[in-house]
């Protein structure tokens, strides 16, 4: 068994890793992974599994995601493992021009400017058309019940839902927005804990997209209510921008540490800065985890990876350097010999040219898969599309209007993407996926839960569960309130601006699902910090 799957839990909450043979999936809200589950005892397998986790998220958590958002994949099956891309582009006929003309110094966070074409529906029919068993018609069904017939509202998602309705309500005046209201608050309010929300119009969009394996959303009915939207609102998107979408297949990028390749999704998604910080530690020997100079160490790293990642990071076809550049050892060790014993400001160096939903699925075939989802920051852009459920996402957020920078908004261009899926594999064989949602907190978990199983022997509940701590800006840091005080003196002392930070969820919720080699029982993990399950048998 992998030696970091055997650790007992030291950590103050009454939770273990889960153990199965047949199947397993891991995800935030209990309704989502128990209806993965059910599709693997139908006879699908762990990708038709995460596409139905996937869909049942947009009905069940959409205060994280839903159908207009963007997705990426990571998937293991037939002895290999493979990436996708469904993060969509700006529209064409946008420009940094447009945005400044109408008063803006930045990307505003609402209305048509940030969003960006939906890659979510594409993602899913493109994986099911690939590796699915089943058709995405019954795999999608669990999302079309749930949105149909309802559900009660969780602890976590109804507290996430009425900061939204609050914010949305003091903010979105424009008559634009009053769709999301009309289908997030139908009665003038964020449904409470333990009330039951549903939308039919949810539910016939799902019906839509299961029928004609997403054509409908990009060249067919859906696609003429959200282009009619759109011209109907001032937006950007239009019939072209939809019908030329469709996801990409990509090599993912990986580091070895310590004999793990650790995988992620190349840019435009930030996987790159998880993977710098492993490439920049990995040159470290770190004997104890609840120590001062451990913290210290990931701390900086994490620091100078976003430092080259905030520079560096676009649309790849956009970027100076290569992710080869990026993660050489040469310029793994020049970032190393930067660390020194206090907190450094960070700035980004020069390579030699050469935030969401997370789920973890896996089956008793050898598949595994770690899928990610978002609108980005909560519900997106505030709109939503008339008489769909369609909630828009707002990723051309990302974008910057200085038309010097590597991630300036253009049209018909993918922005710097904070949604990152890992996944583990030693050898040839798979370990397993993992995965940390939350913005820019997403690559600080992903290292911080690598090294908690892989230096530090945790088993997966127990590497979710341990305390995090969050890079912000500068020298300024967050930790959990159960991060241990000494330590949190310690950093101080070293120069690092440390503030506790009281609420949880903002160190991300991650998931994570393992295979032992040799007798193949799955051990999983799942977040703690909000309504987190593992669904197995």
């Amino acid at each position: 068994m992998n030696s970091f799957t055997n650790q007992a839990h030291p950590y103050p909450i009454n939770r273990n890793a889960s153990y199965a043979k047949n199947g397993m999936v891991a995800t935030s809200q209990p309704l989502a992974a128990q209806a993965g589950l059910d599709i693997l005892k139908k006879g699908g397998n762990a990708i038709d599994a995460a596409i139905a986790t996937a869909a049942c998220l947009t009905v069940v958590e959409p205060t994280s995601n839903g159908i207009g958002g963007d997705a990426f994949a990571l998937v293991w099956t037939k002895g290999k493992l493979h990436g996708l891309n469904g993060s969509g582009r700006s529209p064409a006929n946008i420009s940094i021009y447009d945005v400044k003309k109408s008063g803006y110094d930045e990307m505003p966070k609402y209305g048509w400017m940030p969003v960006t074409v939906p890659g979510a529906p594409g993602a899913w029919a493109e994986l099911s058309e690939r590796f699915g068993k089943l058709p995405l018609s019954e795999v999608l069904q669990p999302a079309i019940s749930y949105a149909e017939e309802g559900f009660p509202i969780s602890p976590t998602l109804g507290k996430f839902w009425k900061k939204a309705y609050q914010t949305f309500s003091n903010c979105l005046t424009d008559p634009s927005f009053n769709y999301w209201f009309e289908t997030f608050a139908p009665k003038g309010r964020a449904p409470k804990i333990g009330e039951t929300w549903s939308s039919l119009d949810h539910a016939e969009t799902l019906r839509s997209i299961a029928k004609t394996n997403a054509e409908s959303f990009y060249r067919g009915e859906l696609a003429d209510r959200i282009v009619n939207f759109s011209k109907e609102t001032g937006g950007y998107l239009t019939s072209k921008d939809l019908s030329e979408y469709k996801p990409e297949w990509v090599d993912p990028i990986k580091v070895n540490y310590r004999g793990y390749e650790v995988w992620e999704i190349p840019p435009n998604g930030q996987g790159l800065i998880a993977l710098q910080a492993l490439n920049i530690l990995k040159g470290f020997a770190f004997n104890e985890k609840e120590s001062v100079d451990t913290y210290h160490k990931q701390i900086e790293a994490i620091k100078l990876a976003f430092a080259d990642g905030r520079k560096h990071i676009t649309d790849e076809s956009h970027m100076k350097y290569s992710t080869n550049d990026i993660l050489s050892d040469e310029y793994g060790n020049l970032r190393r010999e930067q660390i020194g014993e206090t907190a450094l400001q960070p700035e980004a160096g020069e390579p030699s040219l050469s935030g969401t939903v997370y789920l973890a699925a896996a089956d008793n075939e050898g598949n595994m898969v770690s899928f990610i989802q978002s609108n980005y920051m909560g519900f997106g852009s505030g709109l939503v599309v008339p008489r769909t459920g369609i909630a828009l996402q707002n990723r051309g957020h990302s974008f910057s209007l200085d038309p010097d920078h590597v991630n300036a908004l253009k049209g018909g261009k993918k922005s710097y993407h904070t949604i990152i899926p890992g996944f583990l594999t030693k050898g040839d064989n798979p370990v397993g996926p993992f995965g940390v949602m939350g913005g820019f907190m997403q690559p600080q978990g992903h290292v911080q839960i690598v090294m908690n199983m892989i230096d530090f022997d945790l088993n997966p509940q127990a590497a979710l569960d341990a305390p995090r701590w969050q890079w912000l800006k500068d020298k300024v840091i967050d930790v959990e309130n159960r991060f241990p005080h000494h330590l949190a003196q310690q950093l101080a002392e070293k120069g690092h601006e440390v503030q506790i930070q009281l609420e949880p969820n903002q160190f991300g919720r991650g998931q994570i699902i393992l295979r032992e080699p040799t007798s193949g029982v799955l051990i999983g993990g799942t977040e703690s910090r909000t309504d987190g399950s593992v669904a197995c048998w």
